[in-house]
């Protein structure tokens, strides 16, 4: 008996969970969960079993086919085992799940690679199989268990697209005893029409397709089944046959000319690459068809290697389920980290172990308000369901408490605000801080952080920054740089490629030059000129400044009196500086900025350039370049850039609209040149 630790007892929990859920699912259509919660969960487990497997018996949950068999039917054995589909969420998956069957053939002796695949859209109904002798139908019934399933023979009667005598439209001639199997699934304007009714009648309405077409085929007064309006595709012939049947592709253009309605969309294909644009399409299109789809079943097309692939657990080796992206996942709520946002509200964002939810990976999810996680009954450490059902923001919309460990922990609304320390305001639903200005300055900080002279973030303008701020996704400058592209293109009128350009841009920014990032911290009375003179001190020193920490260290240990000898820095802006170096707050930010990668990187500068000596003012608007870009082409060729006119100004350069620096520069009689010039004189 293996002694089992946190990852046994989660294996356990799991597998206890998993079963219950399958058993609402399979056996008596009454699922709690989504289909894709329970794929989230079960393919935990299958990861578990595969780097576990001393904690898993045989033929338990992820061997498992279906659900226990009602005992209000009668029960059917079937004659061979009605197998389900491993899964599939990834190109990546894709590719070793196809690199493991070929390895297997190879080891059987098949050296070949295989590149035909019959590519069949995958229904979310209730799979059936059919008996007939004769050329006439028999007996029906459910998939069951696998083995033993239930006789729904009256009921499948009912469905019109389920030919109950054979006709030989064809060259192949019908088999005295046949099993065909398929899938019996219910339209989407059906379940309308029947959810009306059940809500006309005081009756719950049905959740969705799969739901109502299982409970329908399962009815004990076939009229009723008959009502639904069921429909049925055909998609295999699993009895032998006395003529030849090659491919996959042929079963299927064998059951039409028997009078069976197969699903016109599916498709042969002559590579991995053709499935994957075969499942992309249909992922975009699958709103357009009137019944549910979630992936695409994907089969080697030849029936030889298929069947010498044989079974794997549940599953034909040869065959699987690529499923589309996940609406609902699951994960774990690793934190929940309180942001403010522009008018002060604190807002609670659950920090989520990453996972790909509707085709992105989010970290994040809003909980909207306190009222929320009590109502949700969420604890840090919980594991629960995300959604994002109709391309919206993620949302948790599910604890899972049967897999909590005891270390879990509850969460309370902070008593001050965490950005200025104000007393937190509880009124209705929202927390608040009391100081009225918090949210307005806090706001203002992060737009100076971006800037031109600080970070210089050209993709997070005022409006970028007010979006993330509302939804929670940052509350402080650090979490600019902990943001996910799924977080972002999840938000409504984003995207994946505006997503994109935003995170690129914030990546590229996490190295800055250390004038730069003094100036973006936004210190009292710190200008960007007085950044670079305090630069100066710290490199002047032989100073050495890799990390935001680095920084931290410098300058706490500065007196009053060594910032004062600095030149340009009064009385006002050493206090300034010196007070901010020594709070608590400040030095746990730029602890944070490191963390999260920021460096800070050497200046490049022409030692003796030819701009050596000479001060640069500029004023006015410059048509070919940025102030600040033209600044840092003036200190690379080892000249300085300054903001006021004095008598050291070597030139003073006026672009469109000059300010009073040029009249200024003009009195004192110093050179003044035009924006061609002073290009020509970069050159």
């Amino acid at each position: 008996m293996v002694k089992r630790d946190e990852t046994g007892d989660r294996i356990l929990k799991l597998q206890k969970l998993i079963e219950y859920h399958r058993t609402l699912y399979h056996t008596f259509d009454a699922p709690e969960i989504s289909d894709a919660a329970f794929d989230a969960l079960n393919n935990e487990l299958k990861e578990c079993e595969r780097t576990h497997p001393e904690y898993f018996t045989s033929g338990f949950s992820t061997q498992k086919i279906g659900g226990t068999v009602l005992e209000k039917f009668e029960k059917i054995t079937h004659e061979t085992p009605m197998l389900s589909f491993n899964d599939a969420f990834s190109e990546t998956e894709m590719r070793e799940w196809l690199s493991r069957v070929e390895n297997h053939l190879t080891s059987l002796g098949e050296k070949k690679k295989i590149d035909d695949f019959y590519c069949e859209l995958k229904i979310d109904g209730l799979a059936i199989e059919l008996k007939y002798e004769n050329g006439i139908l028999i007996q029906g019934s459910t998939r069951g268990d696998g083995r033993v399933g239930e006789d729904i023979t009256e009921n499948i009667k009912t469905v019109s697209t389920i030919p109950q005598v054979l006709i030989q439209l064809g060259k192949w001639p019908i088999p005295k005893h046949l099993i065909v199997r398929g899938e019996v699934f219910i339209t989407k304007k059906d379940l309308q029409r029947i959810n009306k009714e059940q809500e006309k009648n005081g009756l719950k309405p049905y959740a969705n397709t799969r739901n109502l077409a299982a409970g329908s085929v399962r009815q004990l007064d076939s009229s009723i089944t008959a009502s639904r309006k069921l429909n049925s595709f055909q998609y295999d012939i699993a009895t032998k046959t006395d003529f030849p049947i090659m491919t996959h592709e042929e079963k299927h253009k064998i059951l039409a000319s028997w009078g069976f309605v197969i699903n016109e969309h599916n498709k042969a294909v002559g590579s991995l690459e053709e499935v994957f644009r075969f499942r992309d399409v249909w992922e975009k299109r699958r709103e357009k068809i009137d019944y549910e789809i979630d992936g695409i079943v994907v089969i080697e097309n030849n029936n030889i290697l298929f069947e010498r692939a044989g079974v794997v657990g549940k599953a034909p080796r040869a065959a699987i389920a690529y499923k589309f992206a996940p609406k609902e996942a699951t994960t774990i709520v690793e934190g929940i980290k309180v942001q403010v946002g522009r008018t002060g509200v604190l807002t609670p964002v659950a920090e989520l172990r990453p996972v790909a939810v509707g085709g992105v990976t989010i970290a994040h999810a809003t909980l909207h308000n306190y009222d929320e996680i009590q109502r949700l009954g969420l604890k840090i450490g919980d594991t629960v369901i995300v959604s994002r059902a109709g391309d919206v923001i993620p949302k948790i919309i599910r604890v899972l408490p049967e897999l909590r460990t005891g270390k879990e922990k509850n969460f309370k609304m902070p008593k001050y605000c965490p950005v200025d320390g104000g007393t937190v305001v509880h009124e209705g639903v929202l927390h608040h801080c009391a100081n009225a200005n918090c949210g307005a300055r806090h706001k203002e900080q992060l737009y100076h952080f971006v800037s031109r002279g600080a970070f210089d973030i050209r993709g997070l303008g005022q409006k970028v920054i007010d979006r993330f701020l509302d939804e929670g996704l940052i509350s402080d400058a650090p979490d600019i740089f902990e943001l996910k592209k799924g977080d972002i293109e999840t938000l409504p009128r984003f995207g994946e490629k505006s997503a994109e350009n935003i995170m690129k841009e914030i990546g590229e920014k996490k190295g800055i030059i250390l004038p730069r990032f003094l100036y973006s911290l936004g210190i009292l009375h710190i200008g960007e000129e007085t950044a670079r003179a305090l630069s100066e001190k710290i490199y002047g020193g032989g100073g050495n400044i890799d990390t935001p920490t680095d920084v931290w260290r410098f300058f706490s240990k500065l007196s009053m009196e060594s910032l004062q000898q600095i030149p340009d820095i009064g009385p006002k802006v050493a206090e300034s500086v010196f007070s901010w170096f020594r709070g608590e707050g400040n030095k746990e930010l730029l602890k944070r900025f490191s963390d999260v990668g920021i460096t800070i990187i050497k200046e490049k500068r022409t030692e003796g350039g030819k701009f050596h000596g000479k001060i640069f003012v500029f004023t006015g608007i410059l048509s070919s370049l940025e102030r600040e870009e033209a600044k840092e082409k003036v200190r690379a060729l080892g000249g300085s850039a300054s903001e006021t006119v004095s008598q050291k100004t070597s030139f003073v350069v006026a672009g469109e609209n000059p300010g009073s620096k040029l009249e200024k520069a003009k009195k004192s009689g110093i050179k003044v040149i035009s924006e061609k010039e002073f290009l020509a004189l970069l050159s």
